[in-house]
Formats: structure tokens, sequence, C-alpha cells
């Protein structure tokens, strides 16, 4: 390890790092709401603190909605902000960017929790709260690894850009945004929770609705109508039959996961008078697009798995559920086998934990990382706390794991950039 290498690991801050978490933690950035862009403003003079030139936009969210590689939107907003610092560097190096998102998603039923969401709990070395490990852990660590560099002196070859987003968790708006405003890099890491693993893939995922007819009537003569929840129940058979398909010799990077590419309806809703036979259910729910699909394909699967449901039913032949494609739209991505980012991050946090190279595998869930790759950006996941208590009331977070991240961070933007 080099000099200034031990300088920048010493200087990682653990107090700083906890008091950072907990104020961004306080900030209830949902995706879309107004809190959202607050705390892009907020980050904005941190990276500004830190001696980075700072782009901060107003997104044209008609621009991009237009855009033909739109990957959708689930919830509804007025405006998006864009965040990028950028360190001068000597620029004979490679640009690193590290990237993480700003919002987090609802925090459901305030009785699940054990205190306000949004006003952080600690418990020895875990902090929770909403967007404890999903994923303000990971921009923290970000601007911990900066200032440890910075605060070691180290003299840059390269550049680091840091790109904070908005609304990862409804599509990737900020990330398209920020890639179309032409913020690029040669590698590219992204600080979602990846539990010491490195990520080097993610699975697609694309959200669905199918609207299933029935045929109206008194509740009392519901033999002379047709249930639309009757009517569903065959397609509900042959989703489950459809993802046991697709989940058949999944990638080695998926092989972990008991069903690498998950097809789950999240929200069924049909009638509108308990004494009235309902016309008309609606089911929306999530397609894994398996790596290396198009989504495209993805789509034709599930389309083509509903009409053949239709056509083995008796009502459903003559009056067929249609399927449209709401909301986000996850496309697959993958670091390209054998590129040195993974092996430059997993020997840095084997050589901060004094242990062995963490393991490499791929993610079920769809993230900004296809948007980066797609894009032309090597790119992974390296990051602090378990995806699986994200999006519920048990998030939460070790300080602990963002030191450690953070200062794997330093190793491999130093080694990435190279430094004098």
């Amino acid at each position: 390890m080099s000099d200034v290498e031990a300088s920048a690991l010493a200087a990682v801050d653990e107090a700083a790092i906890a008091r950072m978490l907990l104020d961004l933690l306080a900030v209830p950035s949902v995706t879309g709401t107004a809190a959202e862009s607050e705390l892009q403003h907020s980050l904005a003079r941190h990276l500004a603190v830190a001696d980075l030139d700072v782009d901060l936009w107003s997104m044209d969210l008609a621009a991009l909605r237009a855009h033909p590689q739109f990957p959708g939107l689930e919830a509804p907003r007025t405006e998006a902000w864009g965040l990028v610092g950028a360190t001068t560097g000597r620029g004979d190096g490679p640009t690193l960017i590290l990237q993480g998102h700003v919002d987090v998603v609802p925090p459901g039923d305030p009785v699940r929790w054990a205190g306000d969401p949004f006003r952080p709990r600690i418990v020895g070395d875990v902090v929770h709260a909403r967007g404890a490990c999903d994923m303000k852990a990971g921009v923290v660590a970000i601007v911990a690894a900066l200032a440890a560099v910075r605060e070691a002196g180290a003299r840059l070859r390269g550049r680091v850009a840091v790109h904070f987003v908005v609304s990862e968790e409804d599509g990737g708006l900020g990330a398209f945004g920020t890639l179309a405003r032409g913020h690029t890099g040669d590698a590219c890491i992204i600080t979602e929770p990846t539990s010491g693993a490195v990520m080097t893939a993610n699975a697609g995922a694309l959200t669905f609705r199918i609207e299933v007819p029935g045929q109206a009537t008194h509740g009392s003569t519901r033999y002379a109508g047709v249930s639309a929840i009757d009517a569903y129940l065959p397609i509900h058979r042959a989703l489950a039959a459809l993802e046991t398909r697709r989940n058949a010799d999944a990638h080695p990077l998926m092989s972990d996961y008991q069903i690498p590419y998950p097809l789950s309806v999240g929200t069924v809703r049909s009638g509108d008078w308990a004494s009235s036979v309902p016309d008309l259910l609606v089911a929306e729910g999530r397609l894994g697009v398996r790596l290396g699909e198009e989504p495209a394909a993805a789509r034709a699967d599930l389309e083509e798995c509903v009409a053949a449901a239709c056509a083995d039913d008796p009502w459903l032949r003559s009056h067929p559920a249609t399927v449209t494609w709401p909301g986000g739209q996850f496309a697959s991505g993958q670091l390209p086998a054998g590129h040195p980012l993974a092996a430059v991050v997993g020997t840095a946090h084997a050589d901060v934990t004094r242990g062995p190279r963490p393991a490499e595998r791929g993610a079920p869930y769809g993230s900004d990382l296809r948007l980066y790759a797609g894009a032309g950006i090597p790119t992974l996941q390296y990051g602090p706390g378990d995806v699986r208590l994200a999006h519920g009331p048990r998030e939460q977070v070790r300080v602990s794991d963002i030191v450690t991240v953070a200062r794997t961070l330093v190793l491999a933007t130093l080694r990435t950039v190279g430094a004098e």
C-alpha cells in the first residue's frame, strides 16, 4: 500500500459519516416529492465544500419524456434536479464515476415501524430509518471517500465524477437525464447495498398491467354474468408457470437466488360494489428480465403467455385480456467479462478488511447499472447494507459497514484514476 493510500485511509472520518447519515435520513426524500429536490441542493453544497466543480440543474422533463429511450416513471413529479460534482485532476488519467440515488420509497404503514421512519433511531452501531441502506448510506460513503482523498493531499491524474441522481426507485429518470446531459466516464461504481459483495450484473424488471374483462350483473343473479375475478384466475396460474420456465438454467451470476427472475403480481383491483359481479379486473406487477435478454423479448414472452391462457378459456377466448407496460422499465445490465474494475474493487475491499476478496454475483432487481452499462460505461455495484432490509420497516445499516465501503472506495479511486 502506498503512502498516499495509507494517509487517505486514515483520513476517513467515522464521526463525520455518522453525522451526515443522520442529516440525510431526516430528509423525507420520497421519489417525486419536494424533499427529493431539497436533498439534491443540500448535497450540492457538500460537493462545493469538497472543492468539486458542481453542475446542479433542473432537468427538462418534457424533453426527456419524449426521448425514445425514456426509462419510464411511476411517481408523479413536476421537477427533477441533476447533480454532478467532479474533481479537476491533471487530465491524463481515466474518469471514475461514483454514483448514488437520493430518492427513497414511501415508508408504508407507520404502525410497522418502531418509530418515525424519517427520525433516525440508533441502536449501538446500527441506524434505523427509511433510506438507511437504500441508499443514503452509499451516498455518505461516496462523500466520505472523496473527503479522505482530499484530506490526504492526493494529486489525481484522472478525474472523479460524483453523480447523485433522483428517481432511481421508479425507473431511472435521474441517471438517464445525467447521461443525456453528457456526463460520462471510463468506469462507474454505484454504492447500492450489496452486503459486501461485488455486483457485476443486474437483472431487469418491467412493470406490466393486465386488464381482464367480465360481465356485470346483480350479485343475486351472478350466474347471468361473468366475474372478472374468476376470469383472471387461469391467467394467474399461467403467470406462475411462466415464472418457472423463465428461471430454468439461470446465469451463473444469479445462481445464488432461489428465484433469479421473479414474476410478481403486486396489485389486483376489481369491483366497485359488493353486490355487483365485477366487470373488470386490473392486475399490475413486475416481470424479471434475464441477463442479456432484450426487454422487448421479455414483454413478448408475457404477452404470449396471457394470450395462450385466454385462448384456452371459453370466456377469455372471445373477451381477451389486454397487456400494457406502464411505469418503470428496467433492462438488464452487466459489467463486461474480465473487466478490471471488479478486481480493483474486490482487492481494495480485501486490503481494507484484511480478508478474502468478496464474492462476485448478479442482483435480481433493476437499478441504474443498466443505464450506465447501456451508455458504454463499465459499471458495478458495491455498497453498505443488506438489500433484503430495503423498502421495509426494518430498514437499517451499520455505520461500520459505511466506513468499510468508504475506505474501499478510497483505494479503488486512487488505483483507478491514479495518484501521486
